[in-house]
């Protein structure tokens, strides 16, 4: 590894080189729950579980999905925002020796049956109110057996009592049908002792999906080596918190990658307190933070943006919050600026992706932010930047390249896509298609992103399935899908469009036509209208030069 690439930003009480214990996460929570049975795991809704209850109700639902029939090796889909459901399924699930799958519950059907097909599974454990949709197109899939989970089973009784409407819109009764279980009757019908096995640390642990160039999405390939090697590398970046308690924020959903790893995981690795919240909003965060006195808040820069518009965020002492944690789009200097005002707290921003178990590089730790980087290596990664064009050479200090990087959060590759994987993986190196630049500090700064990837509001988004979209509409001839600068998001979508001859059609009529098909974030926020779309000499669309052009317009109006 080069010098230059730790050099003068790393942290002096963080080592390069890690020994990194061999234990699974299973085994860490049966570890955390003996040395901290009393201590709070969770707070939901102001319901508070302990850690030698949520080792409890682990083993019980294990046991009840094993009643039903669920096997080491079987694949079993998560399709649950925040709620105490989702924890006791990723554990109860790898000690019974299978393989979580977890899915966004806000994803349309289209999206959910692609990735529930592509990856097997045979169990799917989701929302109530999204029973309907599963059981509606099951007999496409290779589902087995669906287990529906409730919002207020793990309510307080005072909160349960106040919310009837609530608990009727749960509580939906359905037709007794095969393979169809209601988490809260397997819970009661389950023993309480497991007897498990750890599972090997180079068994699959999860496969999360990400987007593709090509439009689909690609199931990543995480050993359970991947998954406990990340809670050590992070948490020995944070080398003061070592044994001490925190609370913390969990806002970043558990079915992605940020959520899962440093919230969930990180917390139950260290014997922390998360406070859940399923449907986070500006509001919400704000009176969480408030009210449980977060030591940790973990957050895309959208959601750090509407806190700071609120009178609380001026008015309220916020100095226990101890750090700020931000990924997935660039935090702005006056965001920086004024959580560090109003906390004096650390403000931390990294680099990661699904293939990378959620990190690369991160902000040094008690040390110098530098607006726009991303920050440097953490322990036990090397990174460097290419040529673009090959991959092979590395380009000098200063200049742009692609980043790539190794170590032992790098994933296996992709799920039944070797293709994708000799591609992406590469004589021990994934290369991310991000371009980057690094100081002579060794601070990494992400400048473009060789994929045409949107990163809005911190969700990853892929123009090309978009583009996919637009052109099923009868009236579409060509259509180009492109990120351009917003103020709130980071990027929004925009699409530029060329309608049939003969034909007129209206942005409210593409508008509608989009949310019928895609997730709510990824429809276009913005459409424009034109006679061709700009294209290469073999005809070939240009998106970069629409990007371009709209550019030129922003600029021309300033």
């Amino acid at each position: 590894m080069e010098e230059r690439i730790w050099h003068k930003a790393y942290v002096p009480q963080v080592p390069r080189s890690l020994d990194l214990e061999e234990i699974t996460m299973p085994e860490v929570l049966a570890r955390t729950a003996k040395e901290y049975p009393d201590r709070t795991a969770f707070i939901f809704m102001g319901r508070k579980l302990s850690y030698a209850e949520l080792n409890q109700l682990t083993d019980r639902f294990a046991n009840g999905l094993r009643d039903i029939g669920v096997e080491a090796g079987d694949r079993v889909a998560l399709i649950l925002p925040n709620i105490p459901q989702i924890i006791f399924a990723y554990f109860a699930i790898w000690r019974l020796g299978a393989t979580p799958v977890p899915n966004n519950p806000l994803y349309t059907d289209r999206e959910l049956l692609h990735q529930l097909n592509d990856s097997g599974v045979t169990t799917v454990i989701t929302l109530d109110l999204l029973a309907d949709r599963i059981l509606a197109f099951k007999s496409q899939t290779q589902i087995k057996r669906i287990v529906s989970c409730h919002i207020n089973d793990y309510l307080p009784f005072p909160v349960r009592q106040l919310f009837p409407v609530l608990k009727k819109a749960m509580y939906r009764k359905y037709q007794p049908a095969p393979g169809f279980y209601q988490f809260t009757d397997l819970m009661k019908s389950a023993s309480k002792s497991l007897a498990w096995t750890p599972p090997s640390l180079d068994n699959m642990a999860l496969i999360p999906y990400t987007g593709g160039t090509t439009g689909v999405s690609k199931g990543v390939v995480l050993t359970h080596r991947n998954v406990t090697a990340i809670i050590q590398q992070m948490s020995a970046w944070f080398y003061d918190w070592q044994g001490k308690h925190k609370v913390e924020l969990a806002a970043f959903p558990f079915f992605h990658l940020a959520g899962f790893t440093a919230v969930m995981n990180l917390s139950v690795w260290n014997g922390w307190t998360a406070v859940l919240v399923p449907k986070p909003d500006p509001q919400t965060i704000m009176d969480t933070i408030l009210k449980y006195k977060t030591n940790v808040v973990l957050a895309v820069p959208t959601l750090y943006v509407g806190i700071m518009a609120l009178p609380e965020f001026k008015n309220s002492d916020l100095s226990f919050v101890e750090g700020f944690f931000s990924g997935a789009a660039p935090l702005p200097l006056e965001v920086i600026n004024g959580l560090k005002g109003a906390t004096g707290a650390d403000i931390v921003e990294g680099f990661g992706m699904t293939e990378s178990t959620a990190m690369v590089t991160i902000t040094p730790w008690r040390g110098v932010l530098k607006p726009g980087s991303v920050g440097v290596p953490i322990p036990n990664t090397e990174i460097k930047l290419v040529d673009v064009e090959t991959g092979d050479k590395e380009v000098a200090l200063g200049e742009e390249g692609e980043v790539v990087f190794r170590g032992p959060q790098m994933c296996h590759g992709y799920y039944n896509m070797p293709d994708e994987t000799a591609q992406t993986l590469r004589n021990g190196w994934f290369h991310t298609g991000d371009i980057g630049k690094m100081d002579e500090d060794g601070y990494l700064y992400i400048v473009d992103r060789k994929k045409d990837m949107i990163i809005a509001g911190g969700f990853n988004i892929f123009p090309r399935e978009i583009d996919e979209v637009l052109y099923e509409h009868p009236k579409v001839l060509e259509a180009c899908t492109v990120g351009v600068p917003d103020t709130y998001r980071g990027e929004t979508v925009k699409a530029f469009v060329v309608t049939k001859p003969g034909h007129t059609l209206t942005a409210e009529e593409l508008d509608a036509f989009c949310r019928e098909r895609l997730t709510p974030y990824k429809v276009p926020k913005k459409y424009e209208f034109m006679d061709e779309l700009p294209k290469s000499a073999i005809g070939k669309v240009l998106r970069r030069k629409l990007r371009d052009l709209d550019a030129q317009k922003a600029a021309s109006k300033i």
